[in-house]
Formats: C-alpha cells, structure tokens, sequence
C-alpha cells in the first residue's frame, strides 16, 4: 500500500491548491494589472460604458434603416397664398390689328401724358393722343398731308408729295378752320389741325392703339379670343365712356351694367343675355402658373373685399365649402391663401415607433445621427490622441535620452510651441475652410490633423522625464554594452518602459479630445452639414425655444457626451492606480 507523503492532506484536496497570495507571486506582471484594475469597480463601469458607446456608434450604423443624412417628409395642411388681387395702376395697351406701338413710343406717350401735350414724336413718327375719359385714351400715328396758309379770307392749300386731300376734304378743313376746331373727320379719316406760325399743318390720324386702366376678364375661357381684340375693346370703352349701356361689335349685340367700378358685359346675341365678360381696375392672378382665376373668383374676392371681410367661402372641385383667407401685405393689394395640402419637411418631429428620439431641424433621424456622430467622435478622439503619442514620444524620447543641448533645444521648442494660442487657431481654421468650401469629409481630416498637432507638448515632456531616469538604469549600460545603436536604445528599451504611463495619459486624453471636437462642432468650426457629431447635434440647441420646448434635440447628445468622457476618466484612473507598483492589495 502507498504511503502518502502529505498525510495531513489525506481527504482535503483544495489544500493542495494555491491560495490567493501564492498565486498572484507566480502571476505575470500583465495578470497582475489586470487584476488590479478589475477589482476598480469604477474602472469597471467605464469600461462597461465605453463598450456601449462604441456598440452603439459602430454596430448602431450598420443595423439602422436610416442613413445619417436622409431626410424624411410628412404631409401638412397649411394656408399658402393661393392668388393676389390688386387694383391696376398702368395703363395697359391693346394694338389695331395690323398696326404696332413700340417700346420708345409708349415711353414718349407716357412723358406726354404726363406733360398733358397731345402731340409726340417717337422712333421718327408722330403720334397723338386722345382722351375718351379717365382710364380711356385712344393713340393715334399722324402723317402730314397738307398745309394750309390764311390769304384775305381764302386758304392757299399745299399738298405733300403722295398726300391724298381732295376737294371735299378741303372744304371741310376749311369749315374746321372757320370754326377753331383742332381736327375734323371726313369720309371715316381722322384729320388734326397744328398753328404753326401763321400757317396750319393739316396730318391724317391713323388710330393703332388703345391705352387702358381698365382690366378685360372673360367668363368663359373661350370667349377670351373676343375680349383680348382690339375692336372689341375699343366698343366695350366707348360705350363706358359716353355712357352707354349697349354696343355692338362683329355683329353681335352686347350689353354693359356698371356695379361701382365693375362693368359686366352680356352677351344678347343668343336674345337671352349671357355673362360674357367684367371690365374692372383689378388684376387677379393666381400664385403659380397652374392657377387660373375665374371671374366668379374675382368677383367673390371683390365682394369679400368691399365687405372688409377676412375670409370668405368659394367652392371648387374638391371642397364646396373651401375657406379663403385675406390679407393685405400693402395698400391696394390682397393676398388671398387656402388651405392646402403640402410636402413639408418632417422637422423637429416628436420621439415616436419610426423615430425613437424623434427628428431634427432638417427632417434626419436623431437616432442613426446619434449613431454616426459617436463614430466621428470617437475615431477623432483615437486618431488624435495617436497623433499626439507618435510626436510627443519622438520629441519627449529624443530630448531625454540625449540631454544637454538637445534637451535644452527641444524644450525651448516645445516652451515656444505651448506659447502658440490654439483657440484663435481653430477660430482661424474654420474660417477659412469655411471660405474655401472645404469638403466635409476633409475637414475631419483637417481637423484631426491639428488638434493632434497642437497637444503632443504634455506627452513629450512625460515622456522627457521618465527617460531621464531611466536612461541611468543597468539594463540601459547592458544595452549600450552590447553596441545597440541608438534608435533601437530609446524605442526598443526605453519607451517600453514608459509605455504604462503614456496609456494612462492617453486614456485620460481622450475625453478631453472628445469635449474639444465637439466644443468646435457647436461653435460651427468643426463638421459641416450633412455630416454628424454630437458638438452639431447640440448645435440645433442655439436658441431658447429649441433649449426649452425640443429636449430630444439636444439632451441625448449631451448624455452621450457626458457618458463617454466619464467612461474614459474612470478607465484612465483605473489603469493609473492598476500600473502604480506601489499599490496596496
């Protein structure tokens, strides 16, 4: 039978097992770190945090439906100007057919009007102008056919070469003369008579134009091919201005009943009067060029307006009850708005199923901008603290391995590069990308660029101080012993060496890189639309009534803000007090 060399561990085999003292002795310096910064429940914690956030920033952006960018739409009932009503206040002109009035001749008419003088020249024609009343004048082109000159009682008559003045005009100039009028018809010609001088110049009047304020709106569309006609116009204005009820154009019978400064024109062909037409002093058009106007319309405007209402009801193909809204932007002008159904933005919309932090002030999903805008927060946070390692360990190494002149030069350098003021360089930065239009992606680029320029001082001087010590370590005389040459000196056997301090420097760095990107973002120097980062997400937060009425907008960004930087700061604690020897279990 065996003999047991341990008899005093016969039946208890956990006595065989190290406890936890002895094991920790044969632990690799690693495991001991390890240990050390598991039993930090803080560091824990962050550590927990920091998972999620890059969880949610990474994985989140991948699983979402959305994209950071992609806007999103509702329908919305809004009341949106439909069409305007405005009294007229030009004269507008309708040409004889077969006859033209050019731009310099109503330029010329207007001066003249204006200077009350009858007779103007224009382009090198004549014209004339008369006044059938106040919003009624009809312009005519005169040519010179004859002049008259008074001898004892008699007229010595001279033609122009190819005037055509016969004798029975003549006598009828003649009796105009006797008479001191201004002109005479004859044979269904207008002739003006001029003084000139002693003489009298005598020009045939050709009518070419009529100069309205008054506005021709047809019932029907196809009666408009009437009342945009020269002669129809001329008939309807007569009519008004000599009082007349009735005229006739094109051998059809028409009928005129004024309402104020609305004339309804009929039509009496048919022997059963027809609403044919409304001459007014108002312009109606609608808003876009899609919208036509109807008489009823205006004339349902019209009453709304000399009633002073603010509203009133007008059917159409959708709604026999529509509402119209008035108001009055200035004098003489009406806009008239509906309600109608619009493709808006989704803005500012509230947490729902679809959105579960709701949209923001460009209609994008809060959720999936929360998403990307952690994975530019954090990249930005690593890359620059990378940055800030690789030149502030080659500064820090070279300056404390060397010493002397060289440490001396170097950390005058880095003395002259803290002096450098980085906040109006960042200022200066976004500025002028702003002015260059810079890409959005490259500005991140740009912007990990410099931060990770501006904050490498602090590291090299850790760096500078622990090698300075360590440089007059045994291993480092063995080093130099063997002829390793320098480089492989300073990276391969001093930095090692201080590469537990430069994590935790690091792990402490990356929070206050992640308050610094967005602190730019929010003032607007950092990222741009349409890219995501949590400082831009806080940026919609700029006024009061976003701050106080849209948390959503705001509030989780900060959280995520907040949540990161504590979760860096207590793993950064806990790898400081896990990598300091001197800790006490």
């Amino acid at each position: 039978m065996p003999i047991n060399p341990n008899p005093q561990d016969a039946g208890a085999p956990s006595a065989r097992r190290l406890d936890d003292e002895a094991r920790i002795k044969v632990l690799s310096p690693s495991m001991l770190v390890f240990k050390r910064f598991v039993r930090n429940r803080l560091a824990v914690v962050g550590t927990c945090i920091l998972a999620v956030m890059f969880v949610f920033s990474f994985a989140g952006g991948l699983i979402s439906p959305y994209t950071q960018s992609q806007t999103f739409y509702k329908n919305d009932v809004m009341w949106k100007e439909y069409a305007s009503l405005s009294v007229n206040s030009e004269y507008r002109y309708t040409a004889a057919v077969g006859a033209d009035l050019p731009g310099s001749a109503r330029t010329q008419f207007i001066l003249a009007l204006n200077a009350n003088k009858p007779n103007y020249t224009a382009g090198g024609a004549d014209y004339t102008w008369t006044r059938l009343d106040d919003d009624f004048i009809v312009i005519s082109r005169t040519s010179e056919v004859a002049t008259a000159l008074p001898l004892a009682g008699e007229y010595a008559f001279t033609l122009r070469p190819g005037a055509d003045f016969p004798a029975e005009a003549q006598s009828a100039l003649i009796a105009a003369l006797d008479a001191k009028q201004a002109g005479f018809e004859w044979n269904g010609v207008q002739y003006i008579t001029t003084r000139i001088g002693k003489s009298y110049s005598i020009s045939s009047a050709e009518e070419i134009a009529i100069a309205a304020a008054r506005v021709f709106d047809a019932y029907e569309p196809g009666y408009e091919t009437v009342t945009a006609q020269y002669g129809f116009r001329r008939a309807a204005l007569t009519a008004i201005a000599e009082g007349s009820e009735a005229f006739e154009y094109n051998g059809a019978s028409y009928s005129q009943r004024a309402d104020g400064d609305i004339v309804t024109v009929y039509d009496n062909s048919t022997g059963q009067p027809v609403e044919f037409a409304i001459i007014s002093k108002y312009i109606a058009q609608g808003f876009s060029p899609d919208v036509r106007v109807s008489v009823a319309f205006k004339e349902a405007i019209l009453d709304a307006v000399n009633a002073r209402a603010a509203s009133f009801i007008f059917p159409d193909d959708e709604d026999p009850d529509r509402e119209y809204q008035i108001t009055t932007p200035k004098p003489d002008t009406y806009t008239i708005k509906r309600e109608t159904v619009t493709l808006l933005y989704d803005t500012e919309a509230r947490p729902s199923l679809a959105h579960w932090l709701g949209t923001d002030s460009n209609g994008m999903d809060m959720m999936t901008r929360l998403m990307y805008g952690g994975r530019v927060s954090l990249m930005v946070g690593f890359v620059v603290v990378a940055l800030e390692l690789v030149i502030g360990v080659i500064f820090g190494g070279i300056a404390g391995y060397f010493g002397g002149r060289t440490d001396l030069l170097l950390m005058r350098f880095i003395d002259l590069f803290n002096c450098i003021p980085s906040t109006p360089i960042m200022f200066i930065m976004g500025s002028v990308m702003d002015t260059m239009e810079v890409n959005p992606y490259a500005r991140i680029y740009l912007l990990m660029f410099v931060l990770g320029l501006l904050g490498w001082t602090g590291i090299a001087r850790v760096v500078r101080g622990q090698i300075l010590t360590l440089r007059e370590q045994d291993f480092m005389i063995a080093a130099e012993a063997t002829g390793i040459r320098t480089s492989a000196r300073i990276f391969r056997h001093l930095v090692p060496n201080v590469m537990p301090l430069l994590i935790v420097q690091a792990t402490l760095s990356l929070g206050g890189v992640v308050i610094t990107e967005a602190t730019l973002s929010f003032l607007n120097l950092g990222l741009k639309y349409p890219l995501a980062s949590w400082g831009t997400i806080i940026n919609s937060a700029s006024n009061i009534y976003t701050l106080t009425n849209y948390w959503y907008l705001w509030i989780p960004a900060g959280l995520m803000i907040l949540v990161t930087v504590l979760g860096f700061n207590f793993v950064g604690d806990g790898l400081r007090d896990a990598f300091d020897p001197k800790m006490k279990r």
